[in-house]
């Protein structure tokens, strides 16, 4: 495919500790909620629960589908591959597992209260984490399509 745009359907989770702060992890210098996306052969909650490890090492039990993002603008990542965001995103109900600081694909792992949480990036990735929260606060059980 070389460096064609691309769709790439992909999760975002928003995971929360008993007091309800939101779990952080930190990849490449960066804080951002646990995300990534789909491979070949998987569903897109099996995308969620495979991230999830990967990047927590905490086990999925269930989660609700909050929101679906599609329309945005194309993103380019550090490889200059242009792609157009196609995200699902998620409130994990219920998790297992004893969370990891340190994975394969995370420097670090913490849980912050929303109106503290650490600054994840500038432009659109910074505008797009305010949306997922904002829309995450706003859930009253209906699904939200963007």
């Amino acid at each position: 495919m070389g460096h064609n745009p691309l769709i790439v359907p992909s999760i975002r989770a928003i995971i929360c500790d008993e007091t309800g702060k939101v779990l952080f992890t930190k990849g490449n210098g960066r804080w951002g909620m646990p995300a990534g996306s789909i491979e070949l052969g998987e569903s897109i909650y099996e995308t969620l629960q495979r991230e999830v490890k990967e990047e927590t090492g905490l086990e999925v039990v269930s989660a609700t589908l909050i929101a679906i993002y599609s329309g945005k603008p194309m993103v380019e990542n550090s490889y200059h591959d242009k792609y157009q965001l196609f995200e699902f995103l998620f409130k994990v109900d219920s998790w297992e597992g004893e969370l990891l600081s340190k994975t394969d694909e995370t420097t670090d792992a913490e849980f912050f209260a929303i109106d503290a949480r650490p600054v994840a990036r500038n432009g659109f990735w910074g505008e797009h984490f305010t949306e997922v929260f904002e829309d995450y606060q706003n859930y009253k059980g209906t699904l939200i399509l963007k």
